[in-house]
């Protein structure tokens, strides 16, 4: 039987900014792996969907898909609409068998590149001194996630020995006007944001924006499609493909005995 095909599920955009980051993303990731399909599909405003790339895996020899968030805040659990999609998918689809692994997530190794797209930025606005640090994430609804943010947050700060607010697009917590206040309310005045998005979608441009009037010197682009990343969601895949191995070797043999409880849905 052929290896889960892979569908890196990602948040839409009217920007084609966004959907370029997710594609190339896939094609780098299938040269990595030519062996394993990999797919794209898009949460919201662009094809294709996930339930039209599904249309297009059944209709091949592929038994089993993982599906894999790229939400870089999301740690443990992944956005509604991945749940709900995958739903609609499985009622249409009862030959396929799915699981969705552990979203991409703030893992400690992406504070690498973040550091390397705020040098750049950091460059290119002539800046040489810094005395206060903004993270800015999408943010994540969960609260195992947003304590997993602000451990980063805590990462990122002893490595640069400077103080380090974390800044969520989607409310959960201040935006990057008000983390660049709290810092100024400290005394600091040399302030930059690294950025923890995956592409210039709406919700980075929007504390972007704020960042700048709120007078940040420097504000990094997106992480985009790097190695570092492409790697964390191999991991991911690899976790979850094996969870769907160890089903279906349960259900070969089932004169074993064993009564093991293993989920299709990978952790």
């Amino acid at each position: 039987m052929a290896a889960p095909a892979l569908v890196l599920l990602a948040h839409g955009s009217t920007s084609p900014l966004v959907a370029e980051v997710a594609h190339e993303m896939r094609v780098r990731m299938q040269e990595m792996k030519p062996e394993i399909s990999v797919h794209t599909a898009f949460l919201d405003h662009c094809p294709p969907s996930g339930p039209q790339v599904i249309s297009r895996i059944a209709r091949t020899r592929t038994e089993e898909v993982v599906f894999i968030s790229t939400n870089l805040s999301a740690t443990f659990v992944p956005d509604e609409r991945v749940e709900t999609m995958v739903d609609k998918v499985r009622a249409s689809h009862p030959r396929l068998r799915f699981s969705i692994a552990r979203p991409v997530g703030p893992e400690a190794s992406l504070l690498g590149l973040v550091d390397r797209k705020l040098r750049a930025a950091l460059a290119s606005a002539h800046i040489a001194e810094l005395d206060g640090l903004v993270l800015a994430a999408e943010g994540a609804a969960d609260q195992r996630s947003q304590s997993l943010l602000a451990r980063r947050a805590r990462q990122w700060s002893m490595h640069h020995k400077l103080p380090v607010i974390t800044a969520n697009a989607n409310g959960t917590g201040p935006g990057t006007a008000a983390a660049i206040a709290s810092l100024r309310a400290q005394g600091r005045r040399h302030i930059a944001v690294g950025s923890l998005f995956l592409a210039p979608d709406e919700a980075w441009q929007a504390q972007a924006d704020q960042a700048l009037r709120a007078g940040a010197v420097a504000v990094s682009e997106p992480l985009g499609a790097q190695q570092e990343l492409l790697e964390i969601a191999w991991g991911r895949y690899a976790v979850a493909a094996m969870g769907m191995v160890d089903v279906g070797l349960e259900r070969e043999q089932p004169e074993t005995g064993t009564d093991r409880h293993l989920s299709v849905v990978a952790g």
